[in-house]
Order: C-alpha cells, then sequence, then structure tokens
C-alpha cells in the first residue's frame, strides 16, 4: 500500500476500498518501524490527525464533495509552519517557539484540499547543509545506505519519500535543496520558476521576517513523475496540463565544465538519460547557453551571500561569517581550490554591489532566454558531483571535501551544477537515472526556460518510462 502512487491511493480513497483512517494508520506504522534507521520524520501530531482523517471518511460516507487531497497523508519539511508544529529550521533557539502558528501557505494550500498532515521531516541548521542534521532532532540516514546522507536541506523529506513514509512532499530550494536529496534518494522534486510557489511561512527568515527574497523557492516532491505534476498544480490551483510526447523535443546535454567537478558514474546517468531520450525520440545534442561556468557561480554565490545575512538570527550568522573568513584565508594561502573572485563576498556589500551583480546575472538571464528562443526544450545535466556520500559532521562546510573518483573537491561545489537554475530563476526537475555499482541512486535534471514547468513533466515522464524510474530501498 505504502508505495502505491499518490493518485492510485487517492483513487482507493474514492472508491471507499481503503479508508483515511487505515492509510493513515500505515504511513505512520512504516515510520514507527523505521524511525530509528532512518530518523525522516522528527515530529507528529497524531491524534489531530487522526481527527481529520476521521472526518474525512465520515464526510466521504455522506457523499460529500471533497478535495482533491481528500485523505492522503502528508508530511511537510521543517522550515515550513504548521498549525501545531512550528518550524524550526534545525535552529535550537526555535525549538521552543509557540505551536499556536498559522500554517505556511503551501500547507494551507494541500489542507484545503482535505490533505492530512501528520508529521515533519528533518534539515539541516537553517537548511543550510547538503546533509540532514542539528542539535535538535540528530542526524537523518539515506534509506538506501545508513552510513550516507539522504542529502539537504529537504533530506527527511526525500528519505520519507523513498522508504514509503511518504507519498508526497513540499521541499524548498536556494542551494539545490530540493534537487539534491531528490538525487540523493532516488526521487523526483521540482524547482520552479522562481516566485510561482508562496514561501510565507517558511524558516528562515527566521519567523515573522517574511519577504521575497532572491533565489528562494518551495516546490513539490514525489516518486514518479505523475504524481509530482499532479502536485504541482495542486499547489498552483491550476487544472493539470495535457501531457505532450517528447518526440522531436530538442534536448541539450551539459556535463562538461571547466571547474566543475564531476564522477564517472554521474556522468554515466547523464549519458544513460541522453540515450533513453533518444530511443522516445527526442533530439539530443551537446550544447548549452553562452555563460561561463565560473562566472555564473560567482554571480550566484555574490547574490547567496546577502540572503544568508538577511535570513539568518545575528549571532549564528556571526559566527559562520567568522568561519567563513578562516575557510577563505586558509584555501586562498595553500589549497588553490577555487579562483579567486569567488571569494570576494561579504555581507557588507552594498546596494551598488548588489545592483551590479544583478546587472550581470540579468545578462545572463537573457543569454539564456535566447538560448532556449532557439528552440531547444531542455537542458539535460548532473544535479551533484557525486552520489550519496558518507556523514561528514565533524569539519565547517567551506573545509570539507567530496571524493570525486579519487581526487578531493571542494564540499561547496555540490552548488555548481545547480547554479544554472538557481541563480537565472529557471525551472528544473530533478529524475532518477539509474544507480551506482554500489545501489545508489543516480539523478539527473532537466532545466528549462521560464514557467515552462509542464515540459519539463514531458521529459521526466519519458525518462521515466525508458529507465523505469524510482526503485525502493531495501530496507
Amino acid at each position: 500500500m505504502n508505495y502505491k502512487t499518490a493518485r492510485d491511493m487517492l483513487a482507493d480513497l474514492a472508491a471507499k476500498r481503503v479508508s483515511a483512517r487505515e492509510l493513515l494508520d500505515a504511513h505512520m506504522a512504516r515510520h514507527e518501524a523505521l524511525h530509528t534507521r532512518l530518523n525522516a520524520v522528527v515530529e507528529t501530531d497524531i491524534p489531530r490527525a487522526r481527527d481529520e482523517a476521521q472526518a474525512i471518511d465520515d464526510a466521504r460516507a455522506k457523499g460529500m464533495v471533497l478535495g482533491a487531497l481528500a485523505g492522503l497523508p502528508m508530511t511537510i519539511k521543517d522550515g515550513f509552519d504548521v498549525e501545531g508544529m512550528p518550524a524550526t529550521a534545525g535552529l535550537p533557539a526555535l525549538a521552543h517557539r509557540s505551536r499556536d502558528c498559522a500554517d505556511a501557505d503551501l500547507v494551507a494550500a494541500v489542507r484545503r484540499r482535505g490533505a492530512i498532515v501528520w508529521g515533519k521531516t528533518n534539515v539541516p541548521l537553517m537548511l543550510g547543509d547538503f546533509q540532514t542534521y542539528n542539535d535538535i532532532y540528530g542526524t537523518t540516514n539515506n534509506p538506501y545506505d545508513l552510513s550516507r546522507t539522504p542529502g539537504g536541506s529537504s533530506g527527511g523529506a526525500a528519505a520519507a519519500l523513498a522508504a514509503g513514509i511518504a507519498p508526497l512532499e513540499i521541499g524548498s530550494d536556494i542551494g539545490g535543496s530540493l534537487r539534491h536529496p531528490a538525487n540523493f534518494c532516488g526521487v523526483l522534486s521540482l524547482k520552479p520558476t522562481w516566485g510561482a510557489l508562496s514561501l510565507r511561512g517558511h524558516v528562515p527568515p527566521m519567523p515573522g521576517q517574511y519577504c521575497e527574497l532572491d533565489l528562494g523557492v518551495a516546490g513539490p516532491m514525489a516518486r514518479n513523475a505523475g504524481d509530482l505534476k499532479f502536485l504541482w498544480h495542486v499547489l498552483r490551483g491550476t487544472t493539470v496540463a495535457p501531457a505532450r510526447g517528447v518526440e522531436g523535443a530538442r534536448i541539450a546535454v551539459w556535463d562538461e565544465e571547466d571547474g566543475f567537478p564531476l564522477a564517472a558514474e554521474i556522468r554515466d546517468g547523464v549519458r544513460r538519460a541522453a540515450d533513453a531520450l533518444e530511443r522516445a525520440g527526442a533530439i539530443v545534442e551537446r550544447a548549452k547557453p553562452d555563460i561561463a561556468g565560473l562566472a555564473l557561480v560567482d554571480v550566484y554565490l555574490a547574490l547567496l551571500w546577502p540572503i544568508i545575512a538577511a535570513g539568518f538570527p545575528e549571532e549564528l550568522f556571526k559566527s559562520f561569517a567568522a568561519q567563513r573568513e578562516a575557510d577563505e584565508k586558509a584555501v586562498q594561502s595553500g589549497a588553490n581550490l577555487f579562483s579567486p573572485e569567488l571569494f570576494r563576498l561579504r555581507a557588507t556589500a552594498s546596494y551598488r554591489d548588489v545592483l551590479a551583480v544583478m546587472t550581470k546575472r540579468q545578462a545572463m538571464k537573457d543569454r539564456a532566454s535566447g538560448f532556449f528562443a532557439l528552440g531547444w526544450d531542455a537542458i539535460l545535466c548532473p544535479i551533484s558531483p557525486v552520489a550519496a556520500f558518507t556523514h561528514r559532521h565533524a569539519q565547517p562546510m567551506a573545509s570539507r571535501t567530496l571524493d570525486v573518483d579519487g581526487i578531493a573537491a571542494p564540499y561547496l561545489t555540490m552548488m555548481w551544477w545547480i547554479a544554472l537554475a538557481t541563480a537565472l530563476h529557471l525551472p528544473a526537475i530533478a529524475v532518477p537515472a539509474g544507480q551506482t555499482a554500489d545501489g545508489l541512486p543516480v539523478g539527473v535534471q532537466f532545466v528549462g526556460a521560464w514557467d515552462h514547468e509542464d515540459r519539463l513533466f514531458d521529459l521526466a515522464t519519458a525518462l521515466e518510462n525508458q529507465l523505469g524510474g524510482f526503485r525502493p530501498p531495501a530496507l
């Protein structure tokens, strides 16, 4: 039951083959059976969930008209406020927030349509890492290998989906936080066009400090393309668009870039995806917009740094900034891991500095728009330079490294391949593309033109049909 599609679960509910209470109990039982191993769901509100499920069952028995998600159990990433379960974002200072908080906008959207929100999934401190661990709830493990991370920051969400604990989730992304966990856990996620979905009720920024910060987005997560598209339209309040075939679709492959590390098994995943799309009738060629990779990263980080400064609590930011400065000095003095321009970023950037970076960004956005205007449907590229790696919490982020085929690469290069969509406000969908020799998931992303999410769903569906899509872990 737990690995059916969300749409099949909803069909079973509508046909009264299963009750909302039974479906809720099945997912909570799965959580309870796996919690000590995974630690994916870290907060629950079972009494309210059972009451809501019973109310749905009673309303259905009376023949009442119900919402599109009526009776479907869901968990929500702990970066979103939920009535009775306020967001902590992994920050101990928020662990004892008043439970009298309003639902975040997207949580309210799924509740209005009948979803049963019963739990919160784990995140890293202030959603600021590619792993999922914090001092409140501890570490979340990858369902495919418990010694490895499920990614971050939507790591608990991705682990819950992969383990059959939740059929749908809502995550957020400013540094790959939807795409890295989907990649590491073999599920799907959509990083939408910037501004398409509300982030009101999301932490960070700190509670009560909401504003439309550049780069950050919220998006759906699921185990298959059909469910992902369904939840996207539920969150948007729009009708599901008819699917289109991919015959004749033009796909640009971008998996080589100076300064962008990439393990061979990840590049193999991109090539599997490219071959699969060709078999489905797409036209696949090597191409990308006329944008230098490290120049893109420079712009991305220069935009991201002021957001971190504005969104983090002052004391935490000071600590983060001090460590970052020490890491920069260490890197510049001997490691030579980054180009120097990537370290000219300071929280004291003036409006003139930010405007100059935004002007550079706009030129890149124009080049990307021109690229898609030539008839390209999407860019196929990697998500992370490596597959899910072992837990590594001892060192500060900027001092950590990744093992890329025996070569140490900077930990922060996890942000390089995801920078195109994030910095330029483009939509991107993460889709499974097989596994490594050790059985770890390998995903790819399709990056599309502004507001062209539905075309990305077509490509994700085609890839899923060719390669088989999600494969449950052997838990």
